[in-house]
């Protein structure tokens, strides 16, 4: 085990934030970790996903599922059910990057599911067991949150752990865990839709200052017991919008 942890927040599709981010890695000394949204917006998320993909087989890195994955994966595994929902929330620049641009033209959801799977066919077992949370000493890494009115948070239903937002937010965490978080931007936990610093409230940190709409990249590095720093990654080339 490895004396520190390395996280960072959501990418989407920022390929060239997130290979910035990782030349403050320490290999040798961090464990690397994924908060997950790895695609969807942004400029190049099929780059993303090769990367974080070769990570997590050559580096032992951990890439926990976001909502955004599993808006993938149940489009890939029921597209014409899953299709508009995915494109509203920025799937179409994914399949774009992966296949070719255009493609909502030329096809039908399940033609492009079909395409995805047989151009990529190990992307679906990847997606699918991609873990929904991770533990670190006195932290707990998650992408959206835990249900924090059960007893066990690991009893969770499996999509809070990808979706949740407002209760997590605000219901006192009694868990004895830190709970490190993304999914939901910073600038709007903090309520003023601007500030893209680490929000940090009741043992919960959140990590996504979103940079895929002109805010902050993180990745944020711990021992087992605290927080020990923070890099952040301003992109300028996006301006946020007020979605989450």
């Amino acid at each position: 085990m490895k004396k520190e942890l390395f996280a960072i927040g959501d990418v989407h599709g920022q390929i060239n934030l997130f290979q910035e981010m990782l030349t403050h890695w320490n290999e040798a000394t961090q464990q690397l970790l994924l908060i997950g949204d790895l695609g969807d917006r942004g400029e190049n998320p099929k780059a993303c996903f090769v990367l974080a993909n070769e990570l997590v087989e050559e580096k032992g890195a951990i890439w926990l599922k976001g909502n955004h994955e599993e808006m993938l994966l149940d489009f890939l595994e029921h597209p014409e059910d899953n299709y508009d929902l995915y494109l509203l929330n920025g799937g179409l620049q994914t399949l774009e990057t992966f296949l070719h641009p255009g493609l909502n033209d030329e096809y039908s959801p399940t033609e492009i599911a079909m395409l995805m799977i047989s151009h990529y066919p190990t992307l679906k077992e990847r997606l699918k067991n991609l873990p929904l949370y991770f533990e670190w000493g006195n932290f707990v890494f998650v992408h959206a949150g835990v249900d924090l009115s059960k007893k066990d948070w690991k009893k969770t239903n499996p999509r809070d752990f990808v979706w949740i937002r407002e209760p997590f937010h605000t219901m006192k965490n009694k868990t004895g865990k830190t709970i490190v978080f993304g999914h939901t931007l910073t600038p709007a936990l903090y309520g003023d839709n601007k500030t893209t610093d680490l929000w940090i409230q009741d043992n919960k940190i959140g990590i996504d200052g979103g940079a895929v709409y002109g805010g902050a990249l993180h990745g944020v590095v711990f021992d087992s017991e605290k927080l020990l720093q923070d890099y952040k990654l301003v992109n300028q080339g996006y301006v946020w919008d007020g979605r989450v």
